[in-house]
């Protein structure tokens, strides 16, 4: 008992000496005047020193996501800001989800293979989505790709709808 505990402090140690040595001063010395500074400052301050930096260097606001949710926003405000406009009546769905629906018994293995080509997934993968059905498999295709997997799938013994 007493050597494990003697090994866990010198973990721990080596463990401190690793993150200290990982956090090191820049070589610079106003850089690293400066971060000294920094790091003493309560959470407070912290903040603070953020909102006076981003409004003197005039960095605007991120919202919570930062800049990966920024593209997902944009389409969203945009699918909002065609809805308000009445949308034309002549205006043909080009993007399609397709789902798979349900397969005959015998056409499993087939099913089966061909999800895990369209898909690139496991063999396990593909299994497990086919006997989920049914399951969302591919969105947003283009109309003439997705009639080509739909009449490839029928073939196979396999129900897919075109959403």
């Amino acid at each position: 008992m007493r050597a494990s505990s003697s090994f866990l402090k010198q973990a721990a140690r080596s463990s401190q000496q690793r993150r200290h040595n990982s956090t090191e001063a820049p070589t610079n010395p106003k850089i690293a005047g400066i971060v000294d500074q920094i790091s003493q400052l309560t959470l407070l301050e912290t903040a603070d020193l953020v909102s006076s930096l981003k409004s003197r260097l005039n960095i605007p606001d991120m919202p919570i996501g930062g800049f990966a949710a920024a593209p997902a926003a944009g389409p969203a405000t945009a699918a909002t800001e065609e809805a308000d406009e009445p949308a034309p009546a002549a205006q043909e769905k080009t993007l399609f989800n397709l789902k798979l629906e349900a397969f005959e018994a015998g056409a499993k293995p087939k099913v089966i293979k061909e999800v895990k080509n369209l898909l690139g997934l496991s063999l396990v993968d593909s299994k497990k989505f086919v006997e989920s059905a049914p399951k969302m498999m591919k969105e947003s295709v283009p109309k003439d790709e997705a009639e080509k997997i739909m009449a490839t799938m029928k073939d196979l013994g396999a129900t897919v709808t075109m959403e």
